[in-house]
């Protein structure tokens, strides 16, 4: 049946920004489709209850408080979840960072610390997650958090839109590199979603005024509008899907 495609139930999966918005719904999604689940952020206390939320879906979590800027964090968040699942079968890139400045004014250190989280970050996670897929041998599944930056020009995000473009440059490289492998390697434009990240903005009364007006679907998407394609992408349903860049907007690039 193919619903039963769908099901996550045996799985592991590591999930980073797991603490809040979206990459929390896409834990929770994962919990309630059966995988046990590694959440990794930089705040314990956001983690915790996460990780209470998703065992009383009936699965394992555990936290892992890491920074994705540092490769130590890394290296340890992949070991911590092999230690204590046994393997590892699913990636979410999530995690990510921004600052809003206009190109001619925008500090350098800002630009190198969005770039250290954002895309060396996912290249090494990623490179580090399929060392352990790789060593299963059963193939896996990795999928990129990137965003509408990755399509279009927004004034004011050069550094963001930067990491989130190379996000979708190096998931068709590694989805070309590891095909053979079992890994699919997508990933997830979100358009403007109510998330923490995103409160500045709706908190402006002109700036959501203008936004709504471009959005087809005249409202803010939200974290569990994103969750089902995170699930189907990370499922058997998606076998034959890799290195492609799937837009969730509301209409936003359509209209």
């Amino acid at each position: 049946m193919i619903l039963d495609t769908m099901n996550l139930k045996g799985k592991t999966a590591l999930i980073t920004g797991a603490g809040r918005g979206i990459g929390r719904g896409v834990a929770i999604a994962y919990a309630q489709a059966g995988a046990d689940v590694a959440l990794v952020s930089r705040s314990q206390d956001q983690l915790d209850e996460v990780a209470t939320e998703a065992r009383a879906l009936g699965v394992r979590a555990v936290s892992i408080v890491a920074d994705i800027g540092k490769p130590e964090d890394i290296e340890a968040a992949v070991s911590t979840t092999v230690d204590q699942f046994g393997r590892l079968d699913i990636l979410v890139n999530n995690a990510g960072i921004n600052h809003r400045t206009p190109t001619v004014d925008f500090p350098i250190e800002e630009f190198d610390k969005i770039i250290d989280v954002n895309l060396r970050g996912v290249w090494y996670l990623s490179q580090q997650a399929a060392k352990q897929m790789l060593a299963q041998g059963d193939g896996g599944r990795i999928i990129n958090t990137a965003s509408l930056a990755s399509h279009m020009g927004v004034p004011g995000l050069s550094a963001y839109a930067a990491s989130k473009g190379g996000v979708g440059m190096i998931i068709k490289v590694m989805a070309v590199e590891w095909a053979t492998e079992g890994i699919t390697v997508n990933g997830v434009s979100p358009g403007y979603i109510a998330t923490p990240l995103t409160q500045p903005l709706r908190d402006d009364e002109e700036k959501n005024d203008w936004i709504l007006s471009r959005i087809p679907m005249k409202r803010w998407g939200t974290p569990q509008d994103m969750a089902g394609l995170y699930v189907f992408l990370a499922s058997d349903a998606a076998a034959y899907i890799t290195g492609q860049l799937f837009p969730v907007d509301g209409g936003w690039l359509a209209g």
